[in-house]
């Protein structure tokens, strides 16, 4: 038999008030009740607690001892209780999210800001990193939430959309494009061409639309993350593709974007979660945040 919480909380407030009567009112049982929790953790500790005679009641040794055991136990239950309490009333707690670098800069800011508005309490941790580690970190469970781009249908991971994503051309400032309004696949092999390293999944994306339209790309330069293709290109080494999220980030590093045409190429963007594991309430109020908050470029 185990010992419960009923049955500390009896012998710690007998061993407090020293009386039966005022210590059933307190804990709302009866008399015999109360007899009888005491009893029966005593069978299970092997031992009287208390001495009781008819005028007097005291702790024996060893319940002298035991007692601020279980007074420490009791205590424990309760911060244990309170501090789940605050989890699901969002009064505390951490989450960390993962999300592609272009949507961490554009679009995420935002949410958090009207997250945070609601949720003052919870500490959130952004993990801004390529496509396919957001995927990685969701299915290892180094964090509950990922946005991302969409993914193949899989067993394990469930994948929401958000919006839309477009492909954009993007080039140094004065480059001779930029009098388009809007630029086709097949004008990119005419330019030099900065690309993502192998394996992104935008770069197998991009190779397998210029694969399909029959066009060669001239790749001078490769780069891992897209801050370093934005700078390659404001530095006039070559023109590149990106997503419309990332337009915001290239202006900023000194380039100039252009939405790339025949064919129009777009990809859902959204929320990967793990299928088989409960989010947590901060968790779960994130997703609605950015389902809520989140628009089309």
């Amino acid at each position: 038999m185990d010992i419960t919480i009923k049955q500390l909380k009896a012998f710690v407030t007998v061993a407090q008030t020293r009386n039966f009567a005022e210590a059933g009112e307190r804990l709302h049982l009866s008399q015999p009740a109360l007899s009888i929790s005491l009893k029966n953790l005593e069978e299970v500790v092997g031992g009287k607690l208390l001495a009781r005679t008819t005028r007097t009641l005291s702790l024996t040794p060893e319940g002298e001892s035991f007692l601020p055991v279980a007074q420490r136990l009791l205590a424990d239950w309760d911060n244990a209780l309170t501090d789940l309490h605050n989890l699901f009333a969002m009064r505390r707690g951490k989450l960390s999210i993962a999300s592609m670098a272009s949507f961490s800069i554009s679009k995420l800011p935002k949410a958090l800001h009207y997250y945070r508005s609601k949720f003052p309490d919870i500490n959130i941790t952004v993990q801004d990193v390529v496509a396919e580690e957001v995927v990685d970190m969701v299915r290892t469970g180094r964090v509950e939430v990922g946005v991302t781009f969409d993914m193949e249908e899989s067993e394990d991971l469930h994948f929401e959309p958000l919006f839309e994503d477009s492909f954009y051309v993007v080039m140094p400032e004065q480059h001779a494009l930029l009098a388009k309004d809007e630029i086709t696949w097949t004008q990119l092999q005419e330019f030099p061409f900065v690309a993502l390293q192998r394996p992104s999944a935008m770069r197998q994306m991009i190779d397998e639309i210029t694969a399909s339209c029959g066009i060669t790309l001239t790749v001078e330069f490769e780069a891992h993350q897209l801050a370093s293709i934005g700078s390659m290109v404001a530095n006039k080494l070559g023109i590149s593709v990106v997503p419309s999220l990332a337009i915001q980030q290239m202006r900023a590093l000194g380039a100039e974007c252009r939405p790339l045409t025949s064919p129009v190429v777009t990809r859902q963007i959204g929320i990967l979660t793990r299928r088989r594991y409960p989010l947590s309430s901060a968790a779960m109020a994130l997703v609605e945040t950015l389902k809520s908050q989140i628009t089309a470029p």
